[in-house]
């Protein structure tokens, strides 16, 4: 890998952190890493109306974090593969760790 595909990689992942720093973000992919939800089970859990909800899945969508899955007028949300899972828990462990 030659210094500029190395900077676009890190660049990459530099822009999924800064889709990550955000607390109901990082929230909405925890509850993601118990079952798959919908916007309003999410928006109820968290406490977020769910405009809120859906600009957030929209976010994580652009990033490639969370797909989606139509069902009628409802659309469940969900991890979109197990690397997010990973990022997501170690993060959590590594603050309980610290703490």
């Amino acid at each position: 890998m030659t210094g500029q595909e190395n900077i676009a990689e890190v660049s990459k992942a530099a822009e999924l952190f800064k889709a990550l720093g955000s607390p109901v973000r990082l929230a909405i992919l925890w509850q993601l890493t118990q079952r798959p939800s919908t916007v309003n089970e999410l928006a109820e859990r968290l406490q977020v109306s769910q405009p809120l909800m859906s600009q957030h899945l929209r976010v994580l969508r652009q990033h490639q974090l969370v797909s989606s899955t139509a069902r009628g007028q409802y659309h469940t949300y969900q991890l979109a593969d197990e690397h997010v899972s990973h990022i997501v828990r170690d993060a959590i462990e590594h603050t309980k760790e610290h703490s």
